[in-house]
Protein backbone atom coordinates (compact mmCIF):
# COMPACT_ATOMS: atom_id res chain seq x y z
CA UNK A 1 0.00 0.00 0.00
CA UNK A 2 1.28 3.27 -0.64
CA UNK A 3 2.32 5.58 1.99
CA UNK A 4 0.58 9.30 1.81
CA UNK A 5 2.54 12.25 1.04
CA UNK A 6 3.29 14.60 3.71
CA UNK A 7 4.03 17.11 0.71
CA UNK A 8 1.57 20.04 0.19
CA UNK A 9 3.07 20.92 -3.19
CA UNK A 10 5.51 19.16 -5.27
CA UNK A 11 9.13 20.10 -4.09
CA UNK A 12 10.75 21.66 -6.82
CA UNK A 13 14.04 19.53 -8.22
CA UNK A 14 15.72 22.87 -9.75
CA UNK A 15 15.69 25.03 -6.74
CA UNK A 16 16.38 21.95 -4.47
CA UNK A 17 19.71 21.21 -6.32
CA UNK A 18 20.91 24.85 -6.50
CA UNK A 19 20.34 25.58 -2.96
CA UNK A 20 22.51 21.97 -2.06
CA UNK A 21 25.20 23.26 -4.32
CA UNK A 22 25.12 26.42 -2.82
CA UNK A 23 25.53 24.95 1.15
CA UNK A 24 28.10 22.50 -0.31
CA UNK A 25 30.48 25.06 -2.07
CA UNK A 26 30.17 27.32 1.14
CA UNK A 27 30.65 24.53 3.38
CA UNK A 28 33.68 23.81 1.60
CA UNK A 29 35.02 27.26 1.93
CA UNK A 30 34.48 27.35 5.87
CA UNK A 31 36.17 23.63 5.85
CA UNK A 32 39.14 25.14 4.29
CA UNK A 33 39.36 28.11 5.99
CA UNK A 34 38.86 26.59 9.20
CA UNK A 35 41.82 24.03 8.70
CA UNK A 36 44.04 26.44 7.77
CA UNK A 37 43.34 29.10 10.44
CA UNK A 38 42.55 26.21 13.24
CA UNK A 39 39.32 28.17 14.39
CA UNK A 40 38.20 25.60 15.66
CA UNK A 41 35.32 27.46 17.62
CA UNK A 42 33.88 27.68 13.71
CA UNK A 43 33.23 24.26 13.77
CA UNK A 44 29.24 24.85 14.12
CA UNK A 45 29.65 26.61 10.89
CA UNK A 46 30.66 23.52 9.01
CA UNK A 47 28.36 21.19 10.78
CA UNK A 48 25.46 23.50 9.87
CA UNK A 49 26.29 24.06 6.16
CA UNK A 50 26.52 20.06 5.97
CA UNK A 51 23.18 20.02 7.69
CA UNK A 52 21.44 22.69 5.09
CA UNK A 53 23.51 21.05 1.97
CA UNK A 54 21.76 17.32 3.05
CA UNK A 55 18.88 19.00 4.06
CA UNK A 56 18.20 21.05 0.64
CA UNK A 57 19.22 17.61 -0.90
CA UNK A 58 16.69 15.36 0.34
CA UNK A 59 13.97 18.40 -1.12
CA UNK A 60 15.46 18.10 -4.30
CA UNK A 61 15.32 14.15 -3.82
CA UNK A 62 11.47 14.34 -2.63
CA UNK A 63 10.39 15.95 -6.40
CA UNK A 64 10.73 12.19 -7.35
CA UNK A 65 10.05 10.43 -4.42
CA UNK A 66 7.32 12.52 -2.21
CA UNK A 67 5.96 9.41 -0.47
CA UNK A 68 9.09 9.33 0.93
CA UNK A 69 9.18 9.92 4.65
CA UNK A 70 12.70 9.49 5.74
CA UNK A 71 13.48 12.37 3.03
CA UNK A 72 10.29 14.20 4.28
CA UNK A 73 11.95 14.13 8.13
CA UNK A 74 15.34 14.31 7.24
CA UNK A 75 15.18 18.06 4.81
CA UNK A 76 12.37 19.19 7.52
CA UNK A 77 14.36 18.60 10.43
CA UNK A 78 18.29 19.19 9.32
CA UNK A 79 17.19 22.56 7.68
CA UNK A 80 15.08 23.77 11.16
CA UNK A 81 18.16 23.13 13.00
CA UNK A 82 20.98 24.46 10.86
CA UNK A 83 20.90 27.85 11.99
CA UNK A 84 21.29 27.20 15.66
CA UNK A 85 24.38 25.92 14.52
CA UNK A 86 25.58 28.94 13.11
CA UNK A 87 24.34 31.29 16.16
CA UNK A 88 26.30 29.04 18.59
CA UNK A 89 29.56 30.40 16.34
CA UNK A 90 28.25 33.62 16.11
CA UNK A 91 27.58 33.90 20.30
CA UNK A 92 31.04 32.45 20.36
CA UNK A 93 32.94 34.89 18.50
CA UNK A 94 31.52 37.74 20.08
CA UNK A 95 33.42 36.97 23.53
CA UNK A 96 36.77 36.27 21.39
CA UNK A 97 36.21 39.99 19.86
CA UNK A 98 35.77 41.12 23.55
CA UNK A 99 38.49 39.76 24.52
CA UNK A 100 41.10 40.68 21.17
CA UNK A 101 40.01 44.37 21.71
CA UNK A 102 41.18 44.66 25.53
CA UNK A 103 37.52 45.41 26.28
CA UNK A 104 36.19 43.02 28.93
CA UNK A 105 34.83 45.96 31.26
CA UNK A 106 32.73 47.33 28.19
CA UNK A 107 30.57 43.93 28.50
CA UNK A 108 27.65 43.84 30.59
CA UNK A 109 28.08 39.89 31.05
CA UNK A 110 31.54 38.45 31.83
CA UNK A 111 33.32 37.42 28.87
CA UNK A 112 33.78 33.96 30.89
CA UNK A 113 30.02 33.86 30.78
CA UNK A 114 28.76 35.45 27.75
CA UNK A 115 29.77 31.58 25.64
CA UNK A 116 28.01 29.58 28.70
CA UNK A 117 24.90 31.63 28.55
CA UNK A 118 24.06 31.97 24.72
CA UNK A 119 25.76 28.87 23.74
CA UNK A 120 23.44 26.85 26.56
CA UNK A 121 20.81 28.31 25.37
CA UNK A 122 21.61 27.78 21.92
CA UNK A 123 21.74 23.98 23.00
CA UNK A 124 18.47 24.15 24.61
CA UNK A 125 16.77 25.81 21.92
CA UNK A 126 18.17 23.16 19.31
CA UNK A 127 16.81 20.70 21.92
CA UNK A 128 13.51 21.42 22.46
CA UNK A 129 12.93 22.55 17.98
CA UNK A 130 14.33 18.37 17.83
CA UNK A 131 11.69 16.98 19.65
CA UNK A 132 9.01 18.68 18.37
CA UNK A 133 10.47 18.21 14.73
CA UNK A 134 10.60 14.75 15.96
CA UNK A 135 7.16 14.73 17.56
CA UNK A 136 5.81 16.57 14.00
CA UNK A 137 7.14 14.06 11.51
CA UNK A 138 6.13 11.38 13.54
CA UNK A 139 2.65 12.19 14.05
CA UNK A 140 -0.23 11.09 12.11
CA UNK A 141 -3.00 13.19 13.47
CA UNK A 142 -4.26 16.85 13.58
CA UNK A 143 -3.56 17.05 17.09
CA UNK A 144 -0.39 15.43 17.23
CA UNK A 145 0.65 17.62 14.18
CA UNK A 146 -0.65 20.92 16.28
CA UNK A 147 1.39 19.39 19.36
CA UNK A 148 4.84 19.24 17.48
CA UNK A 149 4.06 22.46 15.51
CA UNK A 150 3.59 24.43 19.14
CA UNK A 151 7.18 22.51 20.49
CA UNK A 152 8.88 24.06 17.65
CA UNK A 153 7.28 27.38 18.27
CA UNK A 154 8.39 27.43 21.78
CA UNK A 155 12.07 26.71 20.57
CA UNK A 156 11.91 29.33 18.44
CA UNK A 157 10.59 31.92 20.19
CA UNK A 158 13.10 31.05 22.94
CA UNK A 159 16.01 31.58 20.37
CA UNK A 160 14.42 34.86 19.30
CA UNK A 161 14.45 36.10 23.03
CA UNK A 162 18.22 35.06 22.84
CA UNK A 163 19.06 36.32 20.07
CA UNK A 164 18.15 39.92 21.44
CA UNK A 165 19.70 39.79 24.50
CA UNK A 166 22.78 38.99 22.65
CA UNK A 167 22.11 41.79 20.40
CA UNK A 168 21.84 44.05 23.16
CA UNK A 169 25.43 42.30 24.75
CA UNK A 170 26.58 43.39 21.43
CA UNK A 171 25.36 46.94 20.92
CA UNK A 172 25.84 47.91 24.52
CA UNK A 173 29.85 46.95 23.94
CA UNK A 174 30.29 48.24 20.55
CA UNK A 175 28.65 51.85 22.27
CA UNK A 176 31.01 51.63 25.07
CA UNK A 177 34.08 50.79 22.68
CA UNK A 178 32.88 53.57 19.90
CA UNK A 179 33.06 55.90 22.86
CA UNK A 180 36.60 55.28 24.54
CA UNK A 181 38.80 52.83 22.23
CA UNK A 182 41.19 50.74 24.09
CA UNK A 183 45.15 50.51 23.12
CA UNK A 184 44.76 47.28 21.42
CA UNK A 185 41.83 48.96 18.93
CA UNK A 186 44.84 50.81 17.26
CA UNK A 187 46.11 47.63 16.34
CA UNK A 188 45.29 47.41 12.60
CA UNK A 189 45.42 43.49 12.48
CA UNK A 190 41.87 43.71 14.68
CA UNK A 191 39.52 44.70 12.33
CA UNK A 192 36.57 44.90 14.74
CA UNK A 193 34.52 47.58 14.15
CA UNK A 194 33.94 45.12 10.49
CA UNK A 195 33.74 42.28 12.52
CA UNK A 196 31.18 44.07 14.74
CA UNK A 197 29.00 44.88 11.23
CA UNK A 198 29.09 41.16 10.35
CA UNK A 199 28.11 39.94 13.76
CA UNK A 200 25.04 42.30 13.33
CA UNK A 201 24.39 40.89 9.61
CA UNK A 202 24.25 37.57 10.25
CA UNK A 203 22.10 37.92 13.50
CA UNK A 204 19.58 40.55 11.95
CA UNK A 205 19.18 37.86 9.57
CA UNK A 206 18.76 34.62 11.29
CA UNK A 207 16.36 36.51 13.63
CA UNK A 208 14.40 37.18 10.49
CA UNK A 209 14.55 33.60 9.11
CA UNK A 210 13.32 32.64 12.81
CA UNK A 211 10.58 35.27 13.04
CA UNK A 212 9.50 33.92 9.41
CA UNK A 213 9.49 30.37 10.95
CA UNK A 214 7.67 31.51 13.92
CA UNK A 215 4.87 32.53 11.58
CA UNK A 216 5.28 29.54 9.06
CA UNK A 217 4.18 27.31 12.62
CA UNK A 218 2.02 29.36 14.10
CA UNK A 219 -0.35 29.65 11.31
CA UNK A 220 -0.56 26.00 10.59
CA UNK A 221 -0.10 22.99 7.95
CA UNK A 222 -3.25 24.99 6.32
CA UNK A 223 -1.26 28.23 6.19
CA UNK A 224 0.04 30.05 3.19
CA UNK A 225 3.42 29.83 4.06
CA UNK A 226 3.49 25.88 4.46
CA UNK A 227 0.94 25.39 1.63
CA UNK A 228 3.90 27.00 -0.87
CA UNK A 229 7.56 26.35 -1.58
CA UNK A 230 8.74 29.60 -2.44
CA UNK A 231 8.91 31.70 1.47
CA UNK A 232 11.42 28.74 2.37
CA UNK A 233 13.94 29.49 -0.17
CA UNK A 234 13.49 33.29 0.17
CA UNK A 235 12.87 33.44 3.78
CA UNK A 236 15.36 30.80 4.75
CA UNK A 237 17.21 29.31 2.30
CA UNK A 238 18.73 32.45 0.62
CA UNK A 239 18.78 34.33 4.20
CA UNK A 240 21.23 30.90 5.59
CA UNK A 241 23.46 31.08 2.43
CA UNK A 242 24.18 34.55 2.89
CA UNK A 243 25.14 34.17 6.56
CA UNK A 244 27.33 31.38 5.76
CA UNK A 245 28.83 33.29 3.04
CA UNK A 246 29.54 36.70 5.49
CA UNK A 247 30.86 34.50 7.98
CA UNK A 248 33.26 33.63 5.43
CA UNK A 249 35.44 36.48 6.06
CA UNK A 250 35.42 36.05 9.97
CA UNK A 251 38.73 33.52 9.05
CA UNK A 252 40.96 35.91 8.73
CA UNK A 253 43.06 38.93 10.43
CA UNK A 254 41.84 38.85 14.00
CA UNK A 255 40.39 35.57 13.71
CA UNK A 256 43.67 33.75 13.32
CA UNK A 257 45.08 32.44 16.34
CA UNK A 258 47.96 34.37 17.85
CA UNK A 259 51.45 34.17 19.77
CA UNK A 260 50.58 37.08 21.76
CA UNK A 261 47.94 37.37 24.61
CA UNK A 262 45.40 38.47 21.44
CA UNK A 263 43.88 34.95 20.60
CA UNK A 264 40.31 34.95 19.67
CA UNK A 265 40.67 30.86 19.19
CA UNK A 266 40.97 30.91 23.10
CA UNK A 267 38.25 30.47 25.98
Amino acid sequence: MAQESRWPYSPSLAVGAIMTSIFAILTILHTVRLFRTRTWFCIPFIVGGIFETIGYGARAASNSNRESLPLYIMQALLILLAPILFAASVYMILGRLIRATGAESYAIIRVTRITKIFVGGDILCFLIQAMGAGMLSGADSKKGKDRGQNVILVGLILQIIIFLLFLLVATIFHKRLRGHPTGKTLDASITWERMISQLYTVSVLITIRNLFRVIEYAAGEDGYLLQNEWPIYVFDALLMAIVLAVCNFWYVGTMRPREDDIDLNSA
